[in-house]
């Protein structure tokens, strides 16, 4: 079960570290938009680095699985506050905009999975 842990652990950090970069930056047509919706700058920006820090947990939490697991359960409530907001949108209606509000919606089950298999490890 710590192999799978580990490499849902590493899968998910990488997403989030991939996903959370761009935003914390505030570079790209993510976080553009994001601000053309609704949010400001502060709160992409804030996003980005929740999304930073919870790959960081997620790496160290390989070592210390409770930092781990709190990372994967913080990583799950950002993703469903980020389908919330696609829903709020009308993304998931959208055949234009559905592809890029799918993903929360497969991160958030690497997440469940990713906490749940670092509890089973312990």
């Amino acid at each position: 079960m710590y192999i799978a842990a580990v490499i849902l652990s590493i899968l998910l950090a990488l997403l989030s570290l991939a996903a959370g970069a761009p935003k914390a930056q505030l570079k790209g047509d993510v976080p553009d938009g994001l601000v053309a919706k609704g949010l400001s700058s502060a709160q992409v920006r804030l996003i980005g680095l929740a999304e930073i820090a919870a790959a960081a947990g997620l790496v160290a939490g390989i070592w210390w699985q409770p930092l781990g697991i709190a990372a994967a359960v913080g990583m799950a409530v950002l993703l469903l506050a980020a389908i919330g907001y696609h829903v709020k949108w009308g993304d998931y209606g959208d055949t234009a905009t559905r592809g890029a509000a799918m993903a929360p919606v497969l991160f958030v089950l690497v997440a469940v999975a990713a906490a749940a298999t670092l509890a089973a490890s312990r």
